[in-house]
């Protein structure tokens, strides 16, 4: 195995599980969002509001296949990287993608204080968050 790709919704857990298996399999843990806030100097909400989202899935596809190029990480997605067939498919041929899970009402339970997240601006609600994993799925 090359890699091992953590993907779901945000708020399923994906950092909380590639710490746990980092140190259980003694893989580095690469976390994407951090790695385009350090790349690009800005956060992600500033990225979303300066260039918009089509420009944050091209550095999160840009990202995907640089860090594929390397073995034995345990990669924590960014939850919106699914949205790009081409990104699955990168994964798909580098590892095993293992996709995190949670209801709704847990999610927004975890991120109901987090202000990092754009896509959540003005839709903290079980119904908003459902319709956008609906969406994902």
């Amino acid at each position: 195995m090359r890699n091992l790709f953590l993907i779901g919704y945000m708020g399923t857990g994906k950092s909380s599980v590639a710490k746990f298996l980092s140190e259980k399999y003694g893989w580095d843990v690469l976390e994407m969002d951090e790695m385009i806030v350090r790349q690009e100097g800005m956060s992600i909400t500033d990225l979303f509001e300066t260039h918009g989202e089509k420009h944050f899935r091209d550095i999160e596809s840009n990202l995907i296949n640089e860090i594929c190029l390397q073995e034995n990480k345990v990669v924590s997605c960014g939850g919106g990287v699914v949205l790009r067939s081409q990104n699955v498919d990168v994964m798909k041929k580098n590892g095993i993608i293992v996709l995190l899970s949670a209801s709704p009402e847990t999610i927004l339970e975890r991120v109901r204080d987090d202000t990092n997240r754009p896509l959540l601006q003005g839709n903290k609600t079980v119904e908003s968050l459902r319709e956008m994993m609906e969406k994902r799925r």
